[in-house]
């Protein structure tokens, strides 16, 4: 018997279990559900957490990080709209309207298939 158990140290030839590859997938499924178990729980934990950190900011009249930012950058803009020095808008208001230019267009090309004298009256 000793001699088998050599072998299998050596890296010979293992009995199979027939078995195996049904408990890895139970295995690996049971992991899964572990994990999605910590996680379900960690979320609930952050909620519970954050309820109370908005129950602070409410008693207390604090802002969020992120609100605070916004109300910065929305004052930053304000006082900026009356500035010489504001940053440029792309395009102004008025400017570029795309559908005139295609109107324009679509009836020059319908000038261009009448016949001469009507072409004369339109361009006038």
């Amino acid at each position: 018997g000793a001699t088998k158990d050599m072998g299998k140290m050596l890296g010979g030839d293992e009995e199979k279990d027939p078995d195996a590859a049904k408990k890895e997938e139970e295995r690996q499924e049971a992991l899964r559900q572990e994990e999605e178990e910590r996680k379900a729980k960690y979320a609930k934990m952050e909620a519970e957490r954050e309820v109370m950190r908005q129950g602070i900011r409410d008693k207390y009249g604090i802002k969020k990080k992120e609100e605070r930012e916004a109300e910065a950058q929305a004052a930053l803009e304000a006082n900026a709209e009356g500035s010489l020095t504001r940053p440029k808008k792309a395009i102004p208001p008025g400017c570029g309207d795309e559908e005139e230019e295609e109107e324009e267009s679509i009836l020059d090309t319908v000038i261009k298939y009448l016949p001469g004298p009507l072409q004369d009256m339109f361009k006038k």
